[in-house]
Parts: C-alpha cells; sequence; structure tokens
C-alpha cells in the first residue's frame, strides 16, 4: 500500500484541466515508425516523443478498417454499438446517429473542440459534419483519398464555411497549419484536437521537401516521414505557447497497414479477420511532468479507452444513460499500471473474430481464397500465447483448458451483441444463409 501510495504522490496535479490532442494517422503500420521497431523509415521526431513519454506495445484500434474504428475512438463504444460496422463509400447515406455521444460533446462546455482532417463516419444529408456531433470547428475531408468525388470542407458552429479541391501534397500541411491556429486561438480554456491526418492511405502524394526523402519506402515513406516531421513541429508550437505541460499529446493510427506499409512481423492486414496485423497500431502519449519519459508498457488497451481516460483527467462525468465499453487508462499511462480489461473484442464487420486478453489471445475466423472462414469446429483452433511474439502457432494442443475458456468467453460476447446485429451472424451465413449459398461445402463450419 506504502508503494502505491508514493507512486500516486509522484504524479504532479495539473494547474488546470489538461488539453488533449489526438493525432490520428490513416493506415499507419506498426512496423511503420522506429518506436515501434520500424527500420526502414527514419522518425526522429517519433522517436523524441517516445523517449519523452510512454509508448503502448499492445494498443489496439477499435476495428481493423477506417469507418468502425473511427466511430470507437471517438465515442468509447464496440462500432457494433454505433451502427457502423464497415466502411462507409461514397453512395453511402448513412451518418453516425446523431444521437451518439462523442468525446467532445463529453467534454463540454469546459473544452473547445476541433477535428481537422479526416472525418469518414457519415457526409450525407445536413447533419454529417463533426460540428453535429459536439466540434466547434471541422477541417477537413469527408473521407479517404481514394473515395471520390473529394472536397475539403470547413464548418464552425454556425455552418458551413466554405469547399475546396485538395491540394494532395501540401494537404497534410494545411491540416497542421489549421491545427496550430485552433490551438493559438485557445488561449488559457482547455481544448480537445483530433488532428486526423489523412495518410499514409493511398494513393501517397509526396509533400514539397519531402520527394524522394525516404530511400527505402518511396512514396509511402515520404508521408510517413512528413507525418514525423508534423509531429516535430507540433511539439515545438506547444513549448512556443507555454502549454507543453498543459497538454496530452497521443499518437495513433485507426488500422494497420493496406496494400504498403509495415506490420512490423504481425499477421495479417487491414480488414484481415482476427489477427493482429489489422488491428494492433503504434500508440505513443506525451505530456511532460505527468507521463514518465522513456517507458514502455505491454497492457492491453484499445482506442474506445480514450473517451472514458479523458472524462477522468478533466474531472468532467461519463455520459449518462450511456453504455461505454471503454475503460480510464489514465493508470497504465501515468502510473505504469496494469490494464483494466479482462478481455478485448476484435470485430470483423458485425462478427466477433478474435478476444485478447493479457496472456492468451484466440482467433475464430480468418479469409482464405475469396471467403471469409471460420475456424470453429475444423478441428484446429487458434490460440496464441501473447507472452512470445508472433501468431505463427496456435498452442490450442498445449492448453485446451484456455482453449475452452476463450471459446466460452468469445460465445458470451456473441450472444451479448447479437440485438445489435442488422444482419446473419458469420456462421448462419456459411451454414447457408442469406448472402452465402455459394460456400463450398468443404469452408462450411462443421
Amino acid at each position: 500500500m506504502a508503494s502505491a501510495g508514493l507512486a500516486r504522490a509522484a504524479v504532479p496535479v495539473p494547474r488546470r484541466a489538461p488539453n488533449f490532442i489526438v493525432i490520428y494517422c490513416d493506415d499507419l503500420g506498426y512496423g511503420d515508425i522506429a518506436p515501434m521497431g520500424g527500420t526502414a523509415i527514419p522518425t526522429p521526431h517519433l522517436d523524441r516523443m517516445a523517449r519523452e513519454g510512454i509508448t503502448l506495445t499492445d494498443y489496439y484500434a477499435p476495428a481493423n478498417v477506417c469507418t468502425p474504428s473511427r466511430a470507437g475512438l471517438l465515442t468509447g463504444r464496440y462500432p457494433i454499438r454505433t451502427g457502423l460496422s464497415k466502411v462507409l463509400l461514397a453512395a453511402d447515406t448513412r451518418i453516425m446517429p446523431t444521437s451518439e455521444v462523442t468525446i467532445a460533446q463529453a467534454l463540454k462546455p469546459a473544452y473547445a473542440s476541433a477535428l481537422i482532417g479526416k472525418w469518414h463516419l457519415g457526409h450525407s444529408g445536413p447533419s454529417w459534419a463533426p460540428t453535429h456531433y459536439g466540434f466547434d470547428y471541422f477541417y477537413g475531408l469527408p473521407y479517404s483519398h481514394d473515395i471520390s468525388p473529394l472536397k475539403v470542407h470547413e464548418y464552425d458552429r454556425s455552418g458551413p464555411r466554405g469547399e475546396w479541391e485538395p491540394d494532395f501534397p501540401r494537404l497534410q500541411q494545411n491540416f497542421h497549419a489549421k491545427a496550430e491556429s485552433f490551438i493559438e486561438a485557445q488561449g488559457s480554456r482547455p481544448f480537445f484536437l483530433e488532428l486526423a491526418l489523412s495518410s499514409p492511405h493511398l494513393p501517397n502524394y509526396s509533400a514539397p521537401g519531402f520527394e524522394g526523402a525516404s530511400r527505402r519506402a518511396g512514396a509511402y515513406g515520404d508521408t510517413v516521414m512528413e507525418i514525423d516531421a508534423i509531429v516535430g513541429r507540433l511539439i515545438g508550437k506547444l513549448k512556443t505557447l507555454g502549454i507543453d505541460r498543459d497538454t496530452m499529446l497521443i499518437f495513433t493510427s485507426d488500422n494497420g497497414p493496406w496494400f504498403e506499409g509495415s506490420t512490423g512481423g504481425l499477421r495479417q492486414r487491414k480488414g484481415g479477420a482476427g489477427y493482429d496485423g489489422g488491428y494492433r497500431v503504434p500508440f505513443i502519449a506525451r505530456w511532460p511532468g505527468h507521463i514518465a519519459a522513456n517507458r514502455r508498457s505491454d497492457a492491453i488497451v484499445m482506442g474506445i479507452d480514450l473517451m472514458p481516460t479523458f472524462c477522468a483527467l478533466s474531472g468532467s462525468p461519463l455520459p449518462p444513460g450511456v453504455t461505454i465499453d471503454g475503460k480510464d487508462i489514465s493508470s497504465v499511462l501515468l502510473r505504469g499500471g496494469a490494464t483494466p480489461h479482462n478481455e478485448l473484442l476484435l470485430f470483423q464487420g458485425e462478427d466477433i473474430v478474435g478476444l485478447r486478453t493479457q496472456a492468451w489471445k484466440y482467433v475464430n475466423a480468418d479469409f482464405y481464397m475469396d471467403h471469409f472462414m471460420l475456424l470453429e469446429g475444423r478441428g484446429y483452433p487458434q490460440l496464441y500465447d501473447m507472452r512470445r511474439p508472433g501468431e505463427d502457432y496456435s498452442v490450442a494442443s498445449l492448453h485446451p483448458d484456455i482453449v475452452r475458456a476463450m471459446q466460452a468467453r468469445m460465445a458470451t460476447a456473441a450472444a451479448r451483441f447479437a440485438p445489435l446485429r442488422t444482419t446473419p451472424s458469420a456462421l448462419d451465413r456459411q451454414k447457408g444463409g442469406k448472402g452465402n449459398r455459394n460456400v463450398p461445402d468443404l469452408w462450411r463450419a462443421k
């Protein structure tokens, strides 16, 4: 008890409610930056950020593709609760329900808020913009680089202020400039900023001054180096304004890499069922004087944890009457504490395809040839000991008791979320349900 008390006392009391900045990259892989073990692309500013803060090695995005992951981060809820379990494309008319409470809304009225960069939670009708979800300001894209037609939009609380054709090579720099302007305008008022950079999502556009900068990783590497430079400039701005020690800065990604980028040896990629390469992404947090320098933690956490953590650190109540799946991870960040999670669920659309505890990982689905393939009942359960690197060799034969326990956990979770489904489960589909009548018998669940 005495040591715990000393640990708490060692954390300085903030001078005021902290600012929160989340630099949210698009499709950045676990192995794309040096603090996570990457070697192909120089990232000196992120290296310094990691030395000055904490790196979470077992951080999971809320989903393995964009739209649901972003919904999960902003609401603190598994994306199936928001109705956004798949990527929204240009023809989609759905938006995130305006009844969903975002971080921006939870921190009001004390906090100013802005989302600058990529939104991708709906783009149709009069209420799609982030300013209808608690943000005071929005400047950015409705969705990804590879979806058209594409415009840069600007909104404040009074409504739209304009739209422009994107200048792709300068787009990330424009986002950063708008972010700096927003920060400067807040004065002493605490703020929440999501700087949702739209790179390194393909196609890549090398910014002026970064063309060919990455000799080993092409245009993708150029964009990662540009992102790294933006991190350095943003930290410099916080110091110049004298709010460096008042600001928690988080760097992460919405999901793993797509056709390019490095998973750092993790199995599968963006959209790749229950394996880590699509979900496990970089996470670095920096808050001088509060987060100890040069710390690494393997505590399992997820993007859904940011909402309750920001509320706890700011003294804001959690949204009443809302089921929040995330947990307050301030003890992990500030004191190197253990995870507050008994388990994390990994979804592919509305299907639970993976379950992670601190020690174990169970995967029940993958993609094979042209099909989403359930692994249950096929005689080769996929259990991984996460105290060892990689998901190459299942240890199910060595731990049948753990397999049964993990299968029971997954069944309980599937039953809990079943009422929220809008489509048949994968098991129902592969038994010949609607939409999967051409699945070969070989691949049907036995």
